[in-house]
This record gives C-alpha cells, structure tokens and sequence, in this order.
C-alpha cells in the first residue's frame, strides 16, 4: 500500500478520535448519510470526467472519490484493509484450480 493512503488513514482515524471543531473529516464522520452521499457524488464526477474531461480532471475526481470512500468506511468503523480482503478474496474464487 503506498505510504501516503495509510498516511491518510492514519489522518481520518485521528481526527475521529480526536475530532477538531470545523474539521470536514469530522463533519463527514458525524454524519455516515452524508459521507455515502459525497462518495456517490465523487462516484458520478468520476464518471463525467472519465468520459469528457481531462486526465488531470479524472485525477482530481478519483483522488475525491478515495478520500470521500475512506471516510465513509470509517464512519462505518471499516477499514480500507478489509476491502483490499475482499479483492483478493474475489480473485482467488476467479483463478482456476489446479
């Protein structure tokens, strides 16, 4: 994993143990609902940037849709680890048996 994403993660889980008054992380941890709707929001600008914008854009948009999906999991007491679990487990089921 790159250094800087559990930087990150490091960063969310802080702030959730130790919130900070007009912190957005902090807005988005109290409020699971909201954090779900931000990541369908990043998900949607994803998808127009993909399609008619540019690479920097796209960039823009993914780095969002991370950040936004990170928070969300941990308002859900998630972590990024368990999705990368979930990955791997779908590609075991996807290799074939020797």
């Amino acid at each position: 994993m790159n250094d800087f994403l559990q930087d990150l993660i490091d960063i969310i889980e802080q702030r959730k143990a130790n919130p900070e008054p007009d912190s957005y992380t902090n807005s988005l941890l109290a409020d699971p609902v909201r954090a779900a709707q931000k990541v369908g929001e990043e998900g949607t600008e994803v998808v127009v940037a993909a399609l008619a914008q540019s690479d920097d854009r796209l960039l823009n948009e993914m780095a969002d849709l991370v950040y936004h999906s990170l928070v969300l999991l941990s308002s859900r007491n998630l972590e990024w680890r368990q999705v990368l679990d979930t990955l791997e487990q779908r590609h075991r089921k996807a290799l074939p048996e020797d």
